[in-house]
């Protein structure tokens, strides 16, 4: 089998890691069932430190195919990505175009293959928050609808796509790629020198990521966040490499004062509280944060996902759960824009009042073997 597997964002290589270490694993075990593949790389994430360093680190193999799309409105990112996948599927005619997550790069590549009658694997497939203020749910909703294969990471994916009509020979419950991904690297993320960097000791920071266009594009309700952030740090340290989008919005807003700048490339220590903020971390030098910090404060879907199965406390700033089972399961609160809440839930934090999680089904670091498994058996009748 000839397959294409599409990237473009921070989020869909994280998930690439195990995927294609599972398919290296498959072609050594099994020679004459080869699953040969070429990685396409959107180019919807470009600078170094949101995807460059997947490949400067040797994380990923380089790219074989590079698109270059860059920034852009919605319609303009997946108009490129889909002239320049095109071209790509027509010149290398795979027999499969993977997919993975929500993004932009994933509604264009599914778009494409499906009107070329390529068949269409989703990993990620389901999940569901049904609110298309979100932009990501319109890519979720149509990338599972003209999908062939569709892996889910929960049971509640799988309950969502059968709602929807969506044939049950088509969905795979699999688990979650993204635990596959941190068991294979935290113990190479624990050698990394970050926390010392930065005079960090663990459980002795928290960590904030923000990027939601509902959440920073708006003054009041960025306002609402920072202020609150800001009284937590008052009392605890808060490291938060920023978002680009965000990082914008601070500055026409009027947003930053009271917040520290600092270089994680030099060692300067975080000894007390105070909210600072630093160029966005390669992904194991964040590993190795996330995987130390008392808590996460978080608008990621992600990340929800991620200290679930880290087992740390996560304050979710969205008011609707694209991971249901990290909150009835995990150690994930909701608690949308709403000041007093993301105040209260971080003192209870702080305080050794908060919930302690369970590891989820399928979320055991085995969802990449078990999706070569079901490509191997469902293209080699």
């Amino acid at each position: 089998m000839k397959a294409v597997i599409v990237a473009g964002t921070r989020p869909n290589f994280v998930k690439l890691l195990s995927l294609i270490r599972a398919i290296n694993a498959h072609n050594v075990e099994h020679g004459t069932r080869r699953i040969e593949y070429k990685l396409i790389h959107t180019g919807q994430h470009y600078d170094v430190q949101m995807s460059g360093v997947f490949f400067k680190d040797n994380l990923l193999p380089q790219p074989d195919i590079f698109l270059g799309v860059g920034s852009g409105t919605h319609a303009e990112q997946t108009g490129r990505v889909m002239i320049e996948i095109e071209g790509t599927l027509l010149k290398e005619k795979p027999d499969l175009v993977i997919v993975i997550g929500d993004v932009n790069s994933t509604l264009a590549a599914s778009l494409a293959a499906v009107k070329m009658h390529i068949p269409i694997a989703h990993i990620e497939a389901g999940l569901r928050l049904y609110d298309f203020v979100y932009p990501e749910e319109v890519n979720r909703l149509i990338t599972d609808a003209i999908s062939t294969y569709l892996f889910t990471p929960c049971r509640s994916a799988n309950k969502n796509l059968i709602k929807e009509g969506i044939s049950e020979d088509r969905i795979f419950f699999v688990g979650n790629i993204l635990a596959d991904s941190i068991y294979s690297q935290i113990e190479i993320a624990a050698r990394r020198p970050i926390l010392s960097n930065f005079g960090l000791k663990k459980q002795e920071y928290a960590i904030l990521t923000m990027h939601r266009p509902l959440n920073v594009d708006n003054k009041e309700t960025l306002l609402r966040i920072i202020n609150a952030l800001k009284r937590v740090a008052e009392r605890f340290p808060i490291v938060y490499p920023i978002h680009p989008r965000t990082q914008k919005s601070l500055k026409l807003f009027g947003l930053e004062d009271g917040l520290i700048w600092v270089d994680f490339n030099q060692k300067q220590s975080i000894n007390k509280p105070g909210l600072y903020l630093t160029e966005p971390l390669g992904y194991l030098d964040f590993l190795q944060m996330e995987s130390n910090a008392k808590f996460v404060v978080t608008d990621s879907g992600g990340l929800q996902a991620e200290t679930t199965i880290l087992n740390i406390p996560c304050i979710t700033l969205m008011k609707e759960d694209l991971w249901p089972s990290t909150s009835t399961e995990g150690t994930n609160i909701l608690v949308g824009a709403d000041r007093e809440k993301i105040v209260k839930e971080s003192f209870n934090i702080l305080d050794g009042n908060h919930k302690h999680g369970t590891q989820l089904e399928f979320w055991d670091g085995k969802t990449a073997e078990r999706i070569v498994a079901v490509l191997d058996t469902h293209t080699n009748k």
